[in-house]
């Protein structure tokens, strides 16, 4: 299946500024979709859309950050760049302390905030790309017999084949097999592979 290409999304309530931020985007050739409601946006949300989400700080009904507590606890990986004003600043660190990749100030430079949106796009697709890893390994993982696991867990430790049998209390030579199959289908190149990918599944 192709991947769907980045979308921008605004949730600003000021439509003069929204349609706005929408025609100078959509002239710079990305795909927009904007709203002028959080709950608008929180309907239409699709977790698999890339891209990242600009959106106000203060809005009527839902604001800002109430909806950036919604997408948190969706465990949302969709980067939000915060649009502030009216010294919202101590609102915006709270924010970037919630995991908003970026905010700007009202009135803001229109070249800074396109900035921030290729950087928050590009991160976007970085930490895609490394969850689909993620999410591969730990298909390769689920495949594994229990004691394939073991092993696999003691070979990541350094541990020699001799005490892996030790511990196990089975042969070197069925140590040898199972190890044999763990490379195999974990699709492993090496030992320095397979460790990397069990530190992947741990921090995934």
């Amino acid at each position: 299946m192709a991947t769907p290409e980045p979308t921008v999304f605004i949730v600003e309530d000021d439509e003069a500024v929204r349609d706005s931020l929408r025609l100078m985007l959509e002239s710079l050739g990305h795909i927009v979709a904007s709203y002028g409601r959080a709950d608008e946006f929180l309907e239409a949300y699709d977790p698999e859309l890339p891209g990242c989400l600009v959106l106000d700080i203060r809005m009527p009904g839902m604001n800002g950050m109430e909806l950036q507590r919604k997408l948190n606890a969706m465990t949302s990986i969709l980067p939000i760049i915060f649009v502030t004003g009216h010294g919202d600043v101590p609102m915006a660190v709270e924010a970037m302390q919630q995991g908003a990749v970026d905010f700007v100030q009202k009135p803001y430079r229109e070249q800074e905030l396109l900035d921030k949106i290729q950087s928050a796009v590009a991160q976007d697709a970085e930490n895609r790309q490394e969850l689909q890893e993620v999410q591969l390994i730990a298909g390769r993982y689920d495949d594994l017999t229990p004691r394939e696991r073991e092993v696999m867990e003691m070979m990541v430790d350094g541990k020699a084949n001799k005490v892996i049998a030790i511990d196990l209390d089975i042969s070197q030579r069925t140590v040898e097999i199972h190890r044999a199959r763990v490379m195999e289908k974990m699709s492993a190149r090496s030992l320095a592979q397979l460790v990397r990918m069990s530190m992947a599944m741990k921090k995934g």
